[in-house]
């Protein structure tokens, strides 16, 4: 299939496509010459709103510039309304995810809270990463205060009756939670799920800031149960209220209407970084935090926050959209946006910009938390950007290590051998593309293990399918070991033909050294000095990555029974084996005939046990 050419290379094609486009409301969509999606938007006039896209007296960020350069076709739909191309446009970005509609940036900063309602019982944890490839599942956050988040779930936890563990500790009976009365025993069956759902359905109220709701249900449940004379329950009852009431016991807001619930939100920034901070208030409390951050340069401050706002929103249930949103700034869409809202909700939302009194005050207030933020934030990048330029300077790199990838090998005595491949970006962790591998060379296994050929497997592996326009190239790969390991990764690198890609480092533990490719002797550095700390912080991350996950492999190992090892033995068999000898002592001991009296044993499988246990 043949790329087409972007638009701008043809200005008659391109006038005919603007030409195409009507003077209504609707989504456009944009794609590349291989038909990907570059972004997709929004306008009430979709003929002028993309116009302007290709106009050169249009000043564009440094994002769109380039976005605009790739534009290879136009699709649009048409909507009767605003609000409906709002709706649509939320949809579409969430189906397809378009690169340049990527506003908020996902440094996995702040965690969130997940509740799996796509699964028959769900599960409730904390996580610093959105996965969106399941409609029914609820992401609440970013929550700024991990502490109070982390103390919040474990509380509910504590008061709720929810499933404890991943997996169940017995087979065939509940565990001693369900005996206490913490877990109301999932793992046999012992609740429905649509019991079980109502539970956490109370749990995802505490989330959604609805806590006031909660209690009032709560205190109609324990008087219902009172008159009942089921004291059992209404004390169950009156211990959740009063661990629920000590968690909404925080900073009041003085604000009138104490019974509306309202969001405030406010931004602050510099030429590159935009911090976002936006506060929940329900019956006149504070009961969240939330954090997010965009690129400075992604549009202006009112236009960032309604981004902000409808990427928030469009993943929140409607009874969790407050019925009043305060923004520091104008944004561009305010009516559509407050229409977009008010039909999820089924109720008025109103989006105003505080001009005086409490409301403003309000609004200085989340101000002031995004400014210091953005504070946090601007000291670690300077931090980093120092650490970057003095290891330019160190290893004579022709610009900044934007990516940096390091790599290290965990075993014991070549045992469960493994590899980790940790990046960070601009200094900072970037766990996302954090990779484990496992190796395969037949030659490391118990009792020899060999570092040089483990690390060049791993490096094999990892760019081997390498394309040089790959937009996870590395600036630098970190290699933790000696020459010898260095020595192996540039082998690799030079049968890929790629030697002259990357520029490889390796970093000794003992003494801090730092090795180059076809030098017998380490470069002159200060083990202090800002390059040398960032190198540093790069291989103790990849190590204790890589040791982790050994740990993780050899646990695993200790628990699979040596039954697993037999071929054609499955569970189930295993249960009946173990249910008829007790132990696997006396399955070894047993002869085929014994083995066949177990139900479903047959005589080609009896021998196959058999010979297991008796190799020779």
């Amino acid at each position: 299939m043949s790329k087409i050419l972007p638009l701008l290379s043809n200005t008659d094609t391109l006038e005919t496509r603007l030409k195409e486009l009507p003077s209504e409301p609707g989504v456009y969509l944009m794609r590349d010459g291989e038909g990907d999606i570059l972004y997709i938007g929004k306008s009430k006039k979709l003929r002028s709103r993309v116009r302007s896209y290709f106009r050169n007296s249009q000043p564009h960020s440094p994002r769109i510039a380039l976005m605009v350069q790739q534009v290879a076709d136009i699709e649009f739909i048409v909507t009767d309304t605003e609000a409906e191309a709002l709706a649509l446009e939320a949809n579409l970005i969430k189906q397809h995810q378009p690169y340049f509609n990527v506003l908020l940036k996902d440094d996995k900063k702040y965690p969130y809270v997940c509740i799996t309602w796509s699964e028959e019982y769900p599960r409730i944890f904390i996580t610093r990463k959105r996965r969106l490839n399941k409609e029914r599942d609820r992401y609440y956050g970013p929550y700024v205060d991990t502490h109070l988040l982390r103390y919040t779930l474990r509380l509910v936890k504590r008061v709720f009756p929810l499933r404890q563990r991943p997996k169940p500790l017995f087979k065939d009976r509940p565990c001693l939670n369900y005996d206490i009365g913490k877990c109301p025993g999932v793992c046999q069956g012992l609740i429905s799920p649509k019991d079980y759902h109502k539970i956490v359905e109370k749990i995802a109220m505490v989330f959604q800031g609805r806590t006031g709701e909660l209690i009032e249900n709560l205190q109609r449940q324990m008087e219902k149960a009172a008159v009942e004379l089921n004291f059992e329950k209404a004390a169950m009852i009156r211990d959740q209220l009063k661990a629920i009431n000590a968690l909404t016991v925080d900073q009041k807001v003085s604000l009138p209407d104490d019974t509306i619930s309202r969001d405030a939100i406010a931004l602050a920034s510099d030429t590159k970084h935009c911090c976002i901070q936006l506060f929940q208030i329900r019956a006149g409390r504070l009961v969240g935090r939330l954090g997010f951050f965009a690129d400075a340069e992604s549009g202006t401050p009112g236009a960032i926050l309604q981004r902000v706002l409808e990427d928030h929103y469009w993943q929140a249930d409607g009874v969790e959209i407050p019925s009043e949103i305060i923004v520091q700034y104008e944004l561009p869409e305010t009516e559509i946006l407050a229409q977009w809202l008010s039909d999820r909700k089924g109720k008025k939302v109103s989006i105003t910009v505080p001009q005086r009194q409490l409301k403003a005050q309000l609004i200085e207030m989340v101000e002031r938390n995004a400014n210091y933020e953005l504070e946090r934030t601007q000291r670690t990048t300077e931090r980093n950007l120092m650490a970057m330029e003095d290891l330019t300077q160190v290893l004579d790199l022709p610009a900044l290590p934007r990516r940096i990838e390091g790599y290290d090998i965990s075993h014991i005595q070549g045992s469960n051998a493994v590899a980790s491949q940790v990046v960070f970006i601009d200094g900072i962790p970037a766990k996302q593309h954090y990779r484990h591998y496992k190796i395969k060379n037949p030659t490391v296994k118990i009792g020899h293990s060999d570092d040089f050929a483990s690390m060049a497997e791993v490096i094999g592996r990892r760019f081997r399918n390498y394309q040089s326009n790959s937009e996870y190239r590395p600036d630098l790969i970190m290699i933790d070991g000696g020459k010898g390991q260095l020595s192996s990764v540039v082998t690799v690198l030079e049968e890929l033909d790629l030697m002259e890609e990357f520029q490889v480092v390796s970093l000794a533990k003992q003494r801090e050294e730092i090795f180059l490719p076809g030098e017998s002797q380490p470069l002159a550095t200060e083990a202090e000095q800002p390059g040398v700390q960032l190198l540093r912080r790069v291989r103790d991350e990849a190590h204790r990555f890589a040791v982790s996950f050994h740990r993780q492999q050899r646990l695993k190992k200790s628990r699979r029974s040596r039954l697993d090892e037999i071929p054609g033995l499955g569970f189930e068999r295993q249960k009946q084996l173990l249910a008829y000898f007790h132990s696997i002592d006396y399955i070894r001991e047993a002869s085929i005939e014994q083995l066949q009296q177990v139900s479903g044993i047959g005589e080609a499988l009896a021998k196959e046990i058999y010979n297991y246990f008796h190799p020779h």
